[in-house]
């Protein structure tokens, strides 16, 4: 006899086991199947539950990924400085000037910074792996063209494409973490993470400055060929993609826009809400248009944020501020300490080792704070208390600046100038480590175009940095400059403690905009197909 079978209790908590039958109601129709309506249930975006959930998985594939994008996301690093001690060389060969060969390095920071919107875009659609793969071909099919190239026309034109391929790295390579940890995990493996790319910058100066002496400046490039097709082998055989359409916001758009289209041609599926997220065990393939990654709509998105506003203007002071010491500090030691390109290299290895060491303890300092702040207010917390960890920062960060600039300026030994190398990288990426796991937790399921944003950002402000960093160099000296320099550093930082007070109330500001919040996102459970027979 027709009937309706009794509502199932709507879960509130992911924990309970959330799935497609308990998230419904089932009535019986007159010919005897049943039929589910959706329901809402209010759920958090990154933990509704998935197939295979990343979050699940054993402690050692979790470390095997974080190896291997930790790895390639060094090339990032190397390519940005490995030709810096093979100036001379390469100006001599090539027949070109310091302008031209400083615009090659120019336009391969805002291209590097540029590209990252459409590779998150994309890895929002077709996951994380097809990216990596795609980009680390594109560099070592570069690389190979550099390394063959007879002028600096063509360098600069495959060192474009090379940036193209490594920016996939700062793309995505925080939202891949994201995908599997947990935040209050999240400070700590990003900064074992960010330590390759960091140190990467003085690792390609060593290596750049030996392999320059022996083999000549095209062996460079003959190295960054081999190392990243290791990478890609490696990411073809051993990388298992973490991306998990559920749980991102950027898919679940498109997909709503997709459903909405064909419930004007059918009736199966109802208009939700806007505040609804559609999530279903499985959701229908998308087929990708430049509509679906164009990069406009996930910027502006992370842009009408005030607390990411703020934060990604910092992190492109840093990363600018990176950028152009370890390419004024090479042609310091050049030109006041007469350093040959394997000396200069071995210097620089003081800043790639402060770095290496702020990374590291920038992650733990914001997982700790993250964590007691958990444990005072009953499991809540707020992304805005990583920021409290950058404190010490703001002001010792700027005060290695200056110091580094007039130590250089008035010729002193050069162990002050590995000291204060060492100190401006310790407290430039303690600080950056921690702002960028603000990034991605204030940006829930929006972490890859957050990032990606924050990519822009440091390519633009790079760009600018390296441009006029020879000019300053040339009129002000080392000593204004550098102090210009930490003045610059010294109001990022006010604005950083200023954003770990008022960033939470930014944030629920813009989301009341968006008419949704993050923590509380309603997921609608689909049934797609038509009805289940039962027996009756």
């Amino acid at each position: 006899m027709p009937g309706t079978t009794p509502t199932k209790p709507e879960p509130t908590n992911l924990a309970d086991g959330l799935d497609l039958e308990r998230a419904s109601t089932r009535s019986l129709a007159d010919d005897g199947t049943v039929q589910k309506s959706p329901v809402e249930a209010k759920v958090d975006i990154e933990h509704v539950p998935v197939n295979d959930d990343p979050r699940q998985w054993s402690p050692l594939r979790k470390t095997t990924v974080l190896l291997l994008i930790a790895g390639a996301s060094m090339i990032v690093g190397i390519l940005t400085a490995i030709q810096n001690p093979a100036v001379t060389a390469m100006e001599e060969d090539l027949h070109t000037t310091s302008s031209q060969f400083s615009l090659s390095l120019a336009l391969f920071l805002v291209v590097q910074g540029l590209v990252p919107v459409a590779w998150s875009g994309i890895s929002e659609i077709k996951g994380r792996k097809m990216v990596y793969v795609c980009s680390m071909a594109l560099v070592t099919g570069a690389s190979i063209g550099i390394a063959l190239s007879p002028n600096i026309g063509l360098v600069i034109g495959f060192k474009c494409i090379q940036a193209a391929g490594s920016s996939a790295f700062l793309a995505i390579g925080a939202a891949t973490l994201a995908d599997i940890y947990d935040p209050h995990e999240r400070g700590t493996k990003m900064g074992i993470y960010y330590t390759a790319p960091l140190l990467g910058p003085s690792i390609g100066m060593v290596l750049g400055g030996g392999l320059t002496s022996w083999l000549g400046w095209r062996s460079i490039f003959w190295f960054c060929t081999l190392f990243s097709g290791t990478c890609l082998v490696a990411f073809v055989l051993f990388f298992r993609d973490t991306f998990r359409k559920e749980r991102s916001s950027t898919y679940q758009s498109i997909l709503k826009q997709r459903l909405k289209e064909r419930a004007k041609k059918s009736e199966e599926v109802h208009e939700k809400d806007s505040r609804t997220t559609v999530v279903d065990g499985e959701l229908p393939d998308i087929k990708i248009t430049l509509r679906d990654v164009s990069p406009f709509q996930p910027i502006c998105l992370v842009l009408r944020r005030w607390n990411n506003l703020a934060m990604l203007f910092v992190t492109g002071i840093m990363f600018s501020w990176q950028m152009m010491i370890t390419y004024t500090i090479a042609r310091t030691l050049s030109a006041r300490y007469h350093y040959d390109a394997w000396r200069i290299g071995l210097v620089s290895l003081a800043y790639g080792m402060g770095c290496l060491l702020g990374s590291l303890v920038g992650g733990r300092l914001s997982d700790l704070m993250l964590r007691r702040m958990r444990e005072r207010s009953e499991g809540t917390s707020q992304p805005e208390i990583r920021l409290k960890s950058t404190t010490v920062g703001v002001f010792l960060f700027p005060t290695f600046i200056v110091a580094g600039g007039w130590v250089t300026q008035q010729h002193a030994h050069i162990a002050a100038v590995v000291v204060m190398l060492f100190g401006g990288g310790f407290f430039c990426v303690m600080m950056y480590s921690s702002i960028l796991a603000y990034i991605v937790d204030a940006n829930i399921g929006r972490s890859s175009s957050a990032v990606a944003t924050n990519s822009v950002f440091r390519g633009v402000f790079a760009f600018l940095g390296t441009e006029v960093a020879v000019p300053m160099q040339d009129q002000l000296g080392d000593g204004w400059m550098y102090t210009i320099w930490a003045g610059i550093v010294l109001f990022s930082g006010f604005l950083t403690i200023w954003t770990s007070f008022s960033g939470a109330n930014w944030r629920r500001q813009a989301e009341e905009r968006e008419g949704r919040r993050p923590d509380n996102i309603t997921p609608v459970y689909l049934d797609t197909s038509a009805s289940d027979s039962i027996n009756t």
